[in-house]
């Protein structure tokens, strides 16, 4: 038998064929780890443009309050860091937030089922200690019962001034900071209630007429604040109508408090209903809710925090407040971010060091913004609903690492979204209900136009 013999090239293919096929595999699999770097969330690190602050702790993986994040590795404090994510647009405010700005260092409230005193002040973001010693010092304090009313003051930097506790229609406890410390008083002056009923036209615009009918600055804060699920005050039209069943409680001709009953706003062929009910809060006339739910995160999946709320940080070097008003989502570029709750897209666009900006009104009280994004899906004026997919997270703007920046407003404040008291959407039912329609036919007789 004939012995075949191979051409050298035949033998010099056959060696190349392996050799480049190793080249190719080692290859891909480099390109593949330096691309699948940022999707492992245990190996992203965000770094910002400040400067960063040392802590040790004795936990072993990480933690996270109102002072910031310190993260664990190898069992030794690592880095914290955390950025200030401003944009250069700012929310345009129109009359109804010049409402919310009057009673910013000012505030009147009605308790509800379920708060307490320090949830109250710190949703509005007065200063800590001044809560701490309030609540410490005068224990009764925790005795608040639904329907009383609150009242307090602060100044510019949160710090709490007074503090008025309306227990009943002649018995009020006044907090006053003198110094360092809260001393109590008591106002005992003879109280006289007054049911009245308010109604007017819509000739310009809601605020301006309902303040030229006889409301103040706050009933008309709580109006809009009852029905901002349901009504966007600043469509209401030329002929609308309103009306408004309230108590007030005078001393001698000073108004004191004033307690909203029910309010009935017509627009077009549409009537809109807000009726207290016995456990403070306010609900259409068959008793379903007027709240809506929030999500408590923007993404579909949790994310590890890498930078925590702090808005009363220090600057390290120049002992100057640089907050950080939001928390920081360590996620890969390209995440889907989602809108936590039903509102209005107020901007959308690239921002400054917030890059990619979305922000998004949620009724009246509430506002969320997105910052860092690689890519916008919305656009300025559309309506946006709880779980909607408004944009895509990335790297823009200040940043240094792909991260999600997330901050949630109330009432015109940052607060920390993964700790803010947010409503919760839930009718009335039982005796609750039944007793509530009962209730709902002696006022809304008097709502009639």
């Amino acid at each position: 038998m004939a012995r075949q013999i191979k051409s050298p090239d035949i033998e010099k293919n056959n060696f190349n064929i392996p050799y480049f096929s190793i080249l190719g595999v080692l290859f891909i699999v480099i390109l593949f780890t330096i691309l699948w770097r940022p999707l492992n969330l245990d190996r992203t690190v965000y770094v910002p443009l400040t400067p960063q602050v040392e802590t040790t702790v004795n936990d072993n993986s990480h933690s996270i309050d109102d002072d910031g994040i310190v993260e664990i590795v190898n069992g030794k404090a690592a880095t914290v860091t955390e950025s200030s994510d401003v944009p250069e647009d700012e929310i345009v405010k129109d009359e109804l937030d010049d409402i919310v700005d009057d009673k910013d260092n000012s505030v009147q409230y009605t308790i509800v089922r379920g708060d307490t005193l320090h949830d109250i002040l710190i949703r509005y973001n007065v200063n800590r200690n001044d809560i701490y010693q309030l609540t410490t010092k005068f224990k009764q304090l925790a005795n608040l019962r639904i329907g009383q009313q609150i009242s307090w003051t602060t100044d510019d930097n949160h710090n709490l001034q007074t503090f008025s506790w309306t227990i009943s229609s002649n018995n009020i406890r006044i907090y006053e900071k003198s110094g360092d410390k809260f001393v109590e008083s008591s106002e005992t002056a003879e109280v006289v209630p007054q049911d009245i009923v308010i109604k007017g036209d819509i000739k310009t615009n809601f605020v301006a007429d309902a303040r030229k009918s006889g409301l103040t600055s706050n009933e008309i804060g709580i109006i809009t604040r009852a029905l901002q699920w349901r009504l966007d005050f600043r469509r209401l039209q030329v002929g609308d109508k309103f009306s408004v069943a309230l108590t007030r409680e005078m001393h001698g001709k000073n108004l004191s408090n004033s307690q909203l009953l029910g309010v009935r706003i017509k627009s077009g062929t549409k009537d809109y209903y807000a009726i207290l009910a016995d456990d403070g809060k306010y609900y259409d006339i068959s008793g379903n809710s007027l709240s809506q739910s929030f999500f408590r995160y923007p993404l579909a999946t949790k994310a590890r925090v890498s930078s925590g709320f702090n808005p009363r940080r220090l600057h390290p070097v120049t002992g100057q407040i640089a907050p950080h008003n939001g928390v920081d989502f360590a996620v890969s570029r390209g995440t889907p971010v989602l809108s936590v709750g039903n509102g209005e897209v107020v901007i959308a666009k690239y921002s400054g060091s917030a890059g990619n900006y979305i922000a998004i009104r949620h009724g009246r009280q509430y506002m969320t913004t997105y910052m860092h994004l690689d890519k916008i899906l919305v656009k300025p004026g559309q309506q946006v609903k709880q779980g909607d997919k408004i944009g895509l997270s990335g790297n823009t703007g200040r940043s240094t690492g792909p991260h999600l920046h997330f901050e949630l407003h109330i009432n015109n404040k940052p607060v920390n979204p993964l700790t803010a008291s947010l409503p919760i959407s839930e009718g009335l039912t039982g005796k609750s209900k039944k007793a509530f329609l009962s209730k709902v036919k002696s006022i809304s007789s008097q709502l009639n136009f």
